[in-house]
């Protein structure tokens, strides 16, 4: 681990770089980083700025300070990919010029211009339709619209755009963000493949154990750790190990420093009436009592200012250990009436069926279930969920939640962005005095002022413990908690933080996911895969079939 770029000839590096919002609230100030052949995983909280490097890389943001060069050609998949949805798909992957000059010319149109566009890439078809295919897209085509694929596959296309391109630097923000369980295998295949410069920015633990080394960017710096992320983890555990043990050496320190100084200011005062005693009693000359005085008093005075400045000095090496451990705080959600007894009907779902088509036969839960929701891109889950909390209503059939229950959608769009976290709060819990919306809101972090903060200036991790926090403190208390795609954004922070904030929930739980490794660290109960029909799976059979 070192805190430079273990690279000797690499072909990105930003000097000096820094950034700061429009109000000036600073993101990046005089960041030196580098990176080099192989794949690098960007880590950190939210908030610290991993995204924002991404773009300032890529030259979708400009950087108020410091420069960024890079050798070769940048390739960027955003967090939020957003496309067209008239779009063909040849127009997305860029080859529709060149698709067009090579119909004309096999059409027998000679004309010059179409072979200046082709140029020498008279294969361009075969070469684009292998990129689809090495993603999983092949049956799509090259004619088809964005608005005739899934979200899954919008992105999975934008990066079969890139792969065609074949970048020298590939800059991936969250890619796994919406992708099923099979899309992701296809997508770790590309990674393991990639010859040249890579840095992912994810939460996915299995594409973070792909990398070659893990750049930890935190309070503005960053830290190197060679191999993948866990043994990053692993790394971290014996760093933090060592920092906790320096806190106890840098405490017991300071106590004895403490010691030592209440002794030299009780050895000073004893001096100070044993002169006067003399004085009084006028046992020696007043000369050399006066100089006995002063002597006692310089000797005494020295030692107690030596203390001092060694519990000055000791405090500050606590200081620096405390700082060097990291903040590990969690988020409680030991509420009351969440609770719901074993046994007791939760939900009930018979012969439903939904928009889009997919059915659920039956569907019976009781008592504090957790609940797996798994199946491919667009088989229906987030429909089922909106069905449930009664957003949207089925083609047949009937469901009925019977106890109270939240829906937290994959937008986190149960928000006002115009008003505090707190006043969204109170929102969803009207009667509640603005102590007790503070008093809880402290359980998910918010604490002090933090909770006055705009939902708008939020980070994705902030704003998504913000939108939990109004749903679980809403009036009444939520028995069934239904969760789409929670972990989307999230650093692994605020996945492990989301993760303790589940544990301690003691309602039932609905996730729709397809990060197996955040569903299996919930305890899960019953997995449940919609795939036409709703039926019970397992997470051993839902891993053999991606």
């Amino acid at each position: 681990m070192s805190s430079s770029s273990p690279f000797s000839a690499p072909s990105l590096i930003c000097t000096s770089l820094s950034f700061s919002w429009p109000d000036g609230t600073p993101v990046l100030d005089g960041l030196d980083i580098a990176f080099g052949p192989g794949r690098t995983g960007l880590v950190g909280v939210n908030g610290s700025g991993k995204s924002t490097l991404l773009k300032l890389i890529a030259g979708d943001l400009v950087p108020s300070g410091g420069t960024v060069r890079v050798s070769g050609e940048i390739g960027h998949l955003p967090q939020n990919v957003t496309l067209d949805t008239g779009l063909q798909v040849d127009e997305v992957l860029g080859i529709a010029a060149r698709r067009r000059a090579l119909h004309a010319i096999e059409a027998g149109d000679a004309a010059e211009e179409h072979f200046e566009t082709l140029g020498d890439d008279w294969d361009v078809e075969e070469r684009a339709l292998a990129a689809l295919g090495e993603l999983g897209l092949g049956h799509i085509g090259l004619d088809r619209t964005v608005g005739e694929i899934s979200g899954g596959e919008s992105v999975l296309l934008r990066l079969a755009a890139l792969l065609l391109r074949r970048p020298d630097v590939l800059l991936l923000d969250e890619p796994t963000n919406n992708l099923d369980l099979y899309a992701r295998r296809r997508l770790y295949a590309a990674v393991a493949a990639w010859p040249g410069v890579l840095v992912v920015v994810s939460h996915d633990r299995e594409l973070l154990d792909l990398v070659d080394q893990i750049a930890d960017l935190r309070s503005g710096e960053v830290t190197w750790y060679g191999g993948n992320f866990t043994a990053y983890e692993e790394a971290l555990a014996v760093e933090q190990e060592a920092a906790e043990r320096m806190v106890r050496v840098a405490e017991a320190d300071v106590r004895r420093q403490k010691r030592e100084l209440s002794y030299a200011q009780m050895k000073l005062a004893r001096r100070k009436r044993y002169g006067q005693k003399m004085h009084d009693q006028k046992r020696e000359p007043k000369i050399v009592m006066g100089a006995r005085k002063r002597a006692a008093q310089e000797s005494a005075g020295k030692h107690r200012i030596l203390h001092e400045e060694r519990l000055t000095e000791a405090r500050g090496r606590l200081d620096e250990a405390v700082e060097a451990v990291r903040d590990d705080d969690e988020i409680r959600v030991e509420l009351p009436y969440t609770a719901v007894p074993p046994g007791r009907t939760v939900l009930t779902a018979l012969d439903l069926e939904l928009p889009f088509g997919a059915r659920v036969g039956g569907l019976d839960l009781r008592g504090p279930e957790r609940v797996a929701l798994v199946g491919r891109n667009g088989a229906g889950k987030t429909t089922l969920l909106r069905t449930i909390a009664g957003e949207l209503a089925p083609v047949a059939g009937e469901v009925r939640a019977q106890v109270p229950l939240r829906f937290l959608p994959q937008r986190l769009d149960v928000l006002d962005e115009e008003l505090t976290i707190a006043e969204n709060v109170a929102r969803f819990a009207p009667d509640a005095t603005p102590n007790r919306i503070r008093a809880r809101l402290a359980r998910f972090l918010f604490r002090g002022g933090r909770a006055d903060q705009k939902v708008a200036g939020l980070s994705g991790g902030e704003r998504f413990r913000a939108a939990l926090a109004a749903l679980m403190l809403a009036e009444p208390a939520p028995q069934l908690l239904m969760l789409d795609e929670p972990t989307n954004n999230l650093d692994m922070a605020s996945v492990r933080r989301l993760t303790t904030a589940l544990e301690s929930y003691e309602g039932a739980l609905i996730v729709a996911s397809h990060d197996l490794s955040f569903l299996e660290s919930l305890g899960i109960t019953r997995w449940l895969l919609l795939d036409g029909e709703l039926r019970e799976t397992s997470a051993e059979a839902v891993r053999e079939a991606a």
